[in-house]
């Protein structure tokens, strides 16, 4: 796909060529909006809130990174959710846990029975260990340890500065080692702190 050129087209009120956008980048957006709520119906509307919101505003996108950019809108419908949520008081520890469909990032296609339930176990307590997090580190770590983005790009969709983001993800870090830490009755065997996976 000609990114420049889709983007150019869905500025003209190409409908499919947006909806290229959207197949393109709806599962990486579905996953962040997942780790930052940990509920799959919620990051499930938050993520077509923010693709419908793009559609709206895709005239203002000037170029640069489009991954960043959508990525910013989905993580502001996201903090909108909470907002909201923490308006009504309904948010429960309990909602925030992942369940087994989603644990891509420890996933094996040639793990054992045991190696499976042990997977799900760790994507429970990292899970929790993100919702320990405030909202904006938590985002930092899930676009960088998660999903892989750059400083670069976590500071384009976050609209904060290269420093700001190093530091946020430095004390995200450091939280989920001092979760991790106090818990680790929770975690498998054999499994490894959050610091050691970073580090190593």
């Amino acid at each position: 796909m000609d990114e420049a050129a889709v983007i150019t087209s869905a500025q003209q009120g190409d409908v499919d060529a947006y909806n290229q956008l959207v197949i393109a980048y709806q599962q990486l957006a579905y996953n962040v909006a997942y780790r930052v709520l940990g509920d799959e119906e919620r990051a499930m509307d938050a993520t077509q809130d923010a693709f419908l919101r793009g559609y709206r505003a895709i005239d203002s996108f000037n170029g640069g990174s489009f991954k960043a950019w959508i990525l910013r809108i989905t993580t502001n419908a996201c903090y909108d959710m909470l907002r909201a949520a923490k308006r009504r008081r309904t948010t429960s520890i309990d909602d925030l846990i992942a369940d087994d469909e989603h644990s891509g990032m420890l996933e094996d296609d040639q793990e054992t029975p045991e190696e499976y339930v042990q997977r799900l176990d760790l994507s429970e307590v990292i899970q929790r260990a993100l919702a320990s997090l405030p909202d904006d580190q938590r985002t930092v770590v899930i676009l960088s340890d998660i999903q892989g983005l750059n400083y670069a790009e976590i500071a384009e969709a976050t609209l904060v500065s290269l420093g700001t983001v190093k530091s946020r993800l430095s004390r995200a870090r450091a939280k989920m080692r001092e979760f991790l830490s106090a818990h680790r009755e929770l975690l498998p065997d054999g499994a490894r702190l959050y610091s050691e996976s970073i580090e190593s």
